[in-house]
């Protein structure tokens, strides 16, 4: 037997989990599944917008080769103008690295910075790829509650609270993945000076930044941050609907003297894996040069503003389910009675619904949150098709509260050992 690494033994990533496996498993046996459960534009109906596709065949010879480690100098460059126009203080070209998506630019700045024990505050809930990374890189990830009685901004006295002499960084997702939450300048502005005053790295995941409704307004987190550095991410993924073409980016602001060391580690990881995907950065310029399509379909009357709706009808209309409204990125992260629905935990839920009515969800312990139970709906697919999986959805939860009140036991389908 060959063992995998203990370094394994405490990273979990629950959107490609058990659950997922399971889903995988049955779509081999002949299964439709709806596939609520990720943020992948592709499957979806969601099609490149022209001026990337031209950019991406027009340069194909070109992307042959590797390019610089940083990335190409033109994709940079045109990221270096939008930081600025964004009120970021960043130098250089030089400042900006490219990588293959945001989620390698994750794992590689954590095993850049961090020693064995140093501590990551992170948000619950939160895209559990920081925690897993955190605990990959042989760092402790600190949880900080986000409160959903506030619109899931983070809450700034339990950020204070555990920062310890041990504690390396401190990470924002804005907007939030799962909840949709969108920071407001004030919270953004306390984060930067608790981050000051005690001297930790600011990480910034804006990889939904251009996902907004109700006229909800996005500010970066370096926006505020003046000469105190900090690391802001984005990407192609999420905004430009190429999430198979693996283009993300972070940007280094502020005063970069203190973090030389810090650099000159993330160069060299970069270099191990010698240049991000090429082909895609030649569309970063190109892209950048005008808003993101999903800025129209977040409007009202757009495609995916409608979705979101249907997503919150569902919940409105579905006793013993309560939500907070996004306000950005494409998920909905409702609360569930669990008791009301004769479940033990939020893991029987998601695997209870896969089984009985096809469609994949999360649950919401696999985002690191440990209050009230919760599950998220990545609300990406067509309206027939999303209202349509909703409402099997529904109907299952219905006739389980139903038989619960009327004192009838319920059994879920066989559950994962």
């Amino acid at each position: 037997m060959i063992d995998k690494s203990k370094r394994l033994d405490e990273v979990k990533y629950e959107i490609r989990g058990p659950v997922f496996e399971m889903a995988r498993q049955m779509e081999a046996a002949g299964k439709t599944i709806t596939r609520l459960n990720i943020g992948n534009t592709g499957p979806f109906g969601y099609a490149l917008p022209g001026y990337i596709t031209d950019a991406l065949s027009e340069n194909l010879e070109k992307a042959q080769g590797y390019a610089d480690t940083r990335g190409l100098t033109a994709a940079r460059k045109s990221i270096l103008a939008q930081a600025r126009d964004r009120g970021i203080r960043v130098t250089s070209p030089d400042n900006v690295i490219m990588g293959n998506g945001v989620s390698e630019l994750i794992q590689m700045v954590l095993a850049a910075l961090l020693n064995e024990g140093d501590e990551v505050l992170l948000p619950t809930p939160d895209y559990p790829l920081w925690t897993a990374a955190t605990t990959l890189s042989s760092g402790v990830p600190v949880h900080y509650l986000c409160d959903s009685e506030n619109g899931w901004q983070p809450v700034l006295a339990d950020i204070e609270a555990k920062i310890t002499p041990r504690t390396r960084a401190l990470v924002l997702i804005n907007p939030n993945n799962p909840t949709g939450a969108v920071y407001s300048p004030e919270v953004l502005k306390s984060v930067v000076e608790i981050a000051g005053r005690h001297g930790l790295l600011l990480f910034s995941d804006e990889i939904y930044d251009s996902i907004l409704f109700e006229g909800a307004k996005h500010y970066s987190t370096a926006s505020f941050t003046g000469e105190y550095p900090c690391i802001t991410f984005g990407g192609m993924s999420k905004n430009f609907m190429m999430p198979g073409f693996r283009c993300g980016w972070m940007i280094i602001s502020g005063n970069t003297d203190p973090l030389a060391d810090f650099i000159e580690g993330i160069t060299k990881l970069a270099g191990m894996r010698l240049c991000a995907n090429v082909l895609p950065q030649y569309a970063v310029p190109v892209a950048l040069s005008q808003p993101s399509p999903m800025v129209a379909m977040s409007q009202p009357g757009g495609r995916l503003e409608r979705q979101r709706r249907i997503c919150l009808d569902f919940i409105e209309n579905t006793e013993g389910l309560s939500s907070v409204l996004p306000k950005g990125a494409f998920y909905m992260f409702p609360k569930i009675d669990l008791q009301a629905f004769g479940y033990a935990d939020d893991f029987e839920l998601a695997i209870d619904m896969l089984q009985t009515t096809s469609v994949l969800i999360v649950q919401g312990t696999g985002f690191n949150w440990t209050g009230e139970a919760h599950f998220r709906i990545a609300f990406l697919p067509e309206a027939d098709e999303l209202e349509a999986a909703l409402s099997k959805v529904k109907a299952r939860l219905d006739s389980r509260r139903e038989a619960i009140a009327a004192g009838i036991p319920v059994l879920s389908e066989v559950l994962i050992a």
